[in-house]
């Protein structure tokens, strides 16, 4: 029993000194990103952040913002007018993009590669509908949730 309240005591102590550290905005870049609109299912690797905007237009996009630059990225051939993207990720070199997004009447995952400007069905197998998607550190491996028969499954795909 006394070992279990000193282990608590100094789980304690050792949270409190995490937190010890004040979080600092980042002003300038912050402010950027509220001109793109509102913003949601943010994948921050290396010096990348991707994130889904919706603009005063109404339209829903995919972003992708150089952080040290404070630049936005053109995508060409992203962002498609009959399609409304759900979830993103970007990899470190953010050379890859892996976007869940609802077109037509299916939910599709999509690998989208930025040198070649060029977009690649990624099919579920088996068949599900994804909801989410994040690149693994070395942006070798996604890792999708996927809806199949009601339930909510994780599946992991090696990316070549």
């Amino acid at each position: 029993m006394i070992r279990l309240l000193l282990s608590a005591g100094a789980t304690l102590l050792l949270l409190s000194g995490c937190a010890g550290g004040r979080l600092r905005p980042l002003p300038g870049l912050n402010q950027q990103l509220n001109q793109l609109g509102q913003g949601r299912s943010p994948s921050l690797a290396g010096g990348w952040l991707a994130l889904i905007a919706a603009r005063g237009n109404g339209r829903v996009q995919v972003q992708l913002i150089d952080v040290n630059r404070r630049n936005p990225v053109p995508l060409p051939g992203l962002n498609r007018p009959d399609a409304l993207p759900i979830s993103v990720a970007v990899d470190q070199n953010a050379e890859r993009l892996a976007v869940v997004r609802q077109r037509e009447d299916r939910t599709e995952l999509v690998l989208y590669k930025r040198s070649l400007q060029a977009m690649q069905l990624l099919p579920m197998e088996p068949a599900g509908v994804p909801r989410q998607v994040s690149f693994s550190a070395d942006g070798r491996v996604l890792a999708v949730e996927v809806s199949r028969g009601g339930l909510w499954q994780i599946d992991l795909l090696e990316i070549p």
